[in-house]
């Protein structure tokens, strides 16, 4: 149980990664460092395909296009959202909104469920799901009013630009929402396939869509910089180094070690335990970001996210096992 917990708590450490690149590279586009970081995962991808090349030479070409439009939406687009709102509205926020993930989930699953749908599992009663969306509704609420408060009393703040940030996160939701359901359906319907070989295949899927997107931001920029008479310097912006160090750090460190650890937690605790421990991401993130303020978290936002994880761990417990399990299948 120790183990499994620590393995749980490194994923959440590295998953965490994810939202500092946009905090320490604000100069750099979205996309950019979208397309960079899965770049920089599909080159890692490509020593571990050729270790598992075996397993993956049985995926058809329906598997290998499954996993194309996995990999689009759960890691490029996703991410492309989620980097887009940091630079935005800042890191508390974005962070407390993608904390919902557990719960949305939980909710979509059980909507499928009810239809028969997807790989779902046994409906959950809605009177159970309730008071757990009004927690978290709580603790956002109170985190957005202590970010909003900040706005207010810089006067270059940008409240459209915030609220952008906070759409923008919403839509990240939304694609990692629709990814892990997605992604069980397919393993459950595979259940002889290797979900290990099945995360290498979307790292290498990921590859030509990253390596195409940054080449057409790369032409993109270019040509507004010339209509500018400027230009951003490409190919890695004006901190190679730190760009390049950065966008490797988190492919590797978030995309693969962090789901290798995941699985770790996963085979050494029960599902329900798992599925609650998710919540060491969105601590981790909120950590990282209050560190790269230089700044302590105020008491409001200390109480909004003892509310988020309070509701996600009562929803959790409402007999969200498998629906919220899903998200342990493969975290981009």
């Amino acid at each position: 149980m120790l183990t499994g917990t620590l393995f749980a708590l490194a994923a959440g450490l590295m998953w965490g990664l994810v939202f500092v690149g946009p905090l320490m590279l604000p100069e750099y586009p979205a996309a950019l460092q979208s397309f960079g970081r899965y770049l920089a995962f599909g080159l890692i991808a490509l020593p571990l395909g050729w270790l598992d090349r075996a397993r993956l030479s049985q995926l058809t070409r329906a598997d290998w296009i499954e996993a194309l439009k996995l990999a689009a939406i759960g890691n490029v687009v996703y991410y492309l959202f989620l980097a887009s709102a940091i630079q935005r509205a800042g890191g508390p926020l974005p962070t407390m909104i993608i904390g919902t993930l557990p719960v949305v989930i939980a909710i979509c699953a059980n909507l499928r469920g009810r239809r028969g749908e997807g790989a779902g599992g046994e409906p959950i009663a809605w009177a159970r799901l309730l008071p757990s969306l009004l927690l978290i509704g709580a603790g956002i609420g109170l985190v957005n009013h202590v970010e909003i408060g900040h706005l207010r009393a810089d006067p270059q703040a940008d409240l459209g630009r915030y609220a952008w940030g906070a759409v923008l996160a919403v839509g990240a939701v939304v694609c990692w929402t629709w990814y892990p359901l997605r992604n069980a359906d397919w393993l459950r319907a595979h259940p002889d396939r290797s979900p290990r070989s099945w995360a290498t295949a979307q790292g290498l899927a990921t590859l030509p869509l990253a390596a195409v997107g940054y080449a057409g931001t790369w032409l993109w920029m270019a040509l507004q910089g010339d209509a500018a008479g400027g230009g951003f310097a490409m190919p890695f912006g004006p901190r190679p180094g730190d760009f390049i160090a950065l966008m490797f750090a988190i492919g590797l460190f978030a995309s693969w070690l962090g789901t290798l650890c995941w699985n770790e937690a996963s085979q050494r605790l029960p599902t329900a335990l798992a599925g609650q421990l998710i919540v060491f991401e969105t601590l981790s993130a909120l950590a990282y970001a209050f560190v790269l303020r230089r700044s302590w978290p105020q008491a409001e936002t200390l109480a909004g996210v003892a509310l988020l994880v309070a509701g996600v761990l009562w929803a959790l417990r409402s007999k969200a096992a498998t629906p919220v399990a899903l998200t342990s299948e493969l975290h981009p």
